[in-house]
């Protein structure tokens, strides 16, 4: 029986390239976003694929999050795998960050994130069987300046998704956490969103150099592909295991990170940022 994957922010970078990996091993694809009419309109986009279904689902939006879960299961006949994959990173000063801008990210990173899994977690619950991939990121366990708004989401996805770990495994649900590093993607452009108030300018030097040097990095970073094929891998080793780094850069930093004491960590971070 061919199987089926619902894909949150799937219209472009990592969620794009996890839609096409799936589809291209056979499964069915519940590719969701904010605006599917902009993806059917493309001649070569998503929507003329086989085994693919275009949704309209905005993680902040519960009645799309509903409307998307009951619409998957009714062209397919069940879900297997849930990627909960949307989301975006607010960069720059946390003291130069506005209220909405902090709600904001936390809405879609974090709430988003849990209405989508509360959302199919019956379904997954009355098969017995599913599993949940939250994308996270080193940033869910390395932090680095001009990041906290985004740190601090990806913390909370790391730490919500070890404890739901063992509240499903009666159900045999698995839950898996995707830890990407750099990778090239708009994440650096269109997918993140920067604070900018004009009553702090004595973050403006800071933020430009630490800023140049971090979007430098990302323009050397894996492709998507390798974080698609990382999900694929953890969505289909039946496998209890619960964290996936997904580049070289990412299993680096990471093992540096469990490695080295916090001091020298922190001058590691700081002599790479422009600090």
């Amino acid at each position: 029986m061919t199987k089926t994957v619902l894909i949150t922010g799937a219209s472009s970078g990592i969620g794009r390239a996890t839609a096409l990996y799936f589809q291209k091993q056979g499964w069915n694809v519940a590719a969701t976003m904010r605006s599917p009419d902009r993806e059917i309109s493309k001649a070569n986009g998503l929507a003329n694929l086989d085994r693919v279904i275009l949704l309209k689902l905005d993680v902040t939006d519960p009645s799309t999050i509903a409307e998307a879960v009951t619409e998957t299961i009714t062209r397919f006949g069940a879900i297997d795998v849930l990627v909960n994959n949307a989301g975006y990173g607010m960069l720059g000063a946390f003291e130069a960050s506005t209220s909405e801008q902090i709600q904001r990210q936390f809405n879609t990173n974090v709430f988003g994130l849990m209405e989508t899994t509360r959302a199919i977690l019956p379904h997954f619950r009355e098969r017995k069987c599913g599993v949940v991939v939250n994308v996270a990121s080193i940033g869910g366990r390395v932090a680095f300046p001009l990041y906290s708004l985004y740190h601090a989401t990806k913390w909370a996805i790391e730490g919500f998704s070890e404890s739901l770990q063992h509240e499903l495994l009666a159900f045999n649900i698995r839950v898996k956490i995707i830890e990407p590093g750099p990778i090239k993607t708009d994440f650096y452009e269109r997918s993140a969103d920067r604070s900018s108030n004009p009553d702090f300018p004595e973050y403006d030097d800071f933020s430009d150099r630490v800023l140049t040097k971090m979007n430098k990095i990302g323009t050397t970073g894996s492709p998507a592909e390798v974080v698609a094929k990382t999900i694929y891998g953890a969505s289909t080793d039946n496998s209890w295991k619960l964290r996936y780094p997904t580049d070289p850069l990412a299993k680096q930093l990471l093992f540096l990170r469990k490695l080295l004491p916090d001091f020298l960590f922190t001058k590691i971070v700081r002599q790479s940022t422009n600090v």
